[in-house]
């Protein structure tokens, strides 16, 4: 017997992955809404909500889960679409928790001390940071798609320039994200603010790194630590790496902290994966965001070194098993998903590295795939999902067996994979 896992958003390389799951014997993944309908464009949650319905009513069977690992508008869909249908699955308002910045920052300071002065930024009239929130500060949507719409913000002219980007973009998501909220009781704070506002946070310091966990009938499990490095003297990433390099102590630090974090959010039978500024100097560990699902961007870094990617969790909460995961089974000790980024502004590509190039510089290297991200004849600008400082070229994701092994690979591939441009 066959059982039906329905995926929101579900799309052709993740579906790979999910195919070589050991869960996925006896599974049948199918999609449900594209990644297109659920990311690009403008974004109608009622209308997504009722063709998503319609997807399942349609169904000759049950959905034995349905799970999602993409954020808003998927993570907020898949609570309510699981209690219509009698399947475990996340209490809505923990996601909204997670996912509504300034509310999430509030149920925080509950309970920890780790994290950064932060208010919220009026974007009528004449905006001014909140009390206590000195420059340098970060200012982004209190919901918003990866690194859209966040600025850096300097002093009181970066800040008119950001507030002004904000005020024109931040309603494309924000004003969504208002159906979904309505959807819940709301403290006085929350309901004041809305889904389409500004948090202005201070400038957190250290390298970045994440926990990724699960909570299962009340336990807070945390199994993977992760590093984020940027750029030198720039904020966009240069990869993500596994497991982290960072001290046992710091890696317990966060893993607590998330622990804490997970219980007072009322979190429950689903993934999640939290994001921190760790200061090697002093030991600080700070809390920057907490995502409502696991990082499907880190699925084959997971089966690059434990041999099983972290899919594998979420499958299984929603089907309502404990979660099994290996440690260390895979054909690599680390693991990294590498970006090459173009920092000169807008263009068109012109050249994008060919098939064969590509297929050669992976046979050569060896545990190393190369995704490309613009087609020839684009412009840079519209690529959907880019951060506000960089136009993302490529992903590769490489295994080694040390870090400096993994750079090396990097290198050589960022020697090797030509793109031209015309400005």
């Amino acid at each position: 017997m066959t059982d039906d896992v329905f995926v929101l958003g579900l799309d052709e390389e993740n579906e790979r992955i999910l195919r070589r799951l050991p869960s996925a014997a006896g599974l049948r993944f199918r999609p449900l809404l594209s990644p297109d309908e659920l990311q690009h464009g403008e974004i109608d949650f009622p209308d997504l909500m009722e063709k998503a319905r319609q997807q399942l009513d349609d169904f000759d069977g049950e959905p034995a889960a349905i799970v999602t690992y993409w954020d808003f508008p998927a993570a907020s869909m898949a609570p309510l679409l699981c209690e219509e249908h009698g399947l475990p699955h996340v209490p809505l308002p923990a996601v909204l928790k997670c996912e509504h910045k300034y509310w999430s920052r509030l149920e925080q300071r509950k309970v920890i001390d780790e994290l950064p002065p932060f208010g919220i930024v009026d974007l009528d009239g004449d905006p001014q940071p909140p009390p206590g929130v000195d420059f340098p500060m970060w200012l982004k949507p209190v919901k918003g798609f990866s690194s859209e719409l966040a600025f850096h913000v300097r002093d009181k002219q970066g800040f008119a320039d950001a507030v002004e980007e904000l005020r024109e973009g931040v309603g494309r998501v924000g004003d969504p994200f208002e159906d979904v909220l309505r959807q819940v009781d709301l403290p006085r704070e929350i309901a004041e603010v809305g889904g389409a506002a500004c948090l202005a946070e201070s400038e957190l310091h250290g390298v970045q790194a994440a926990v990724e966990g699960y909570v299962w009938k009340g336990e807070v499990h945390v199994y993977a630590a992760l590093d984020s490095l940027d750029f030198p003297g720039r904020s966009s990433f240069l990869r993500h790496q596994y497991p982290s390099q960072l001290p046992d102590e710091t890696v317990r630090r966060m893993a607590d902290i998330a622990e804490r974090v997970m219980r007072q959010i009322g979190f429950e039978n689903g993934t999640f994966s939290i994001e921190f500024f760790c200061d090697l100097q002093s030991g600080q560990v700070c809390l920057l965001e907490i995502n409502p699902r696991h990082s499907q961007s880190h699925a084959e870094l997971f089966e690059l070194v434990d041999g099983v990617a972290n899919h594998e969790i979420m499958v299984r909460l929603g089907l309502g098993l404990e979660p099994r995961f290996p440690r260390g089974r895979g054909q690599y000790r680390i693991a990294g998903r590498c970006y090459v980024r173009r920092f000169d502004g807008d263009a068109v590509v012109t050249r994008i590295p060919t098939e064969a190039e590509i297929s050669a510089l992976c046979e050569e290297l060896g545990g190393t795939t190369v995704s490309i991200t613009p087609e020839e004849g684009q412009r840079l600008s519209d690529l959907p999902e880019q951060d506000s400082y960089s136009f993302e070229l490529a992903e590769l994701i490489i295994g080694a067996d040390t870090e400096d092994e993994l750079e090396a690979k990097y290198q050589k591939c960022t020697e090797r994979l030509r793109f031209e441009f015309e400005d």
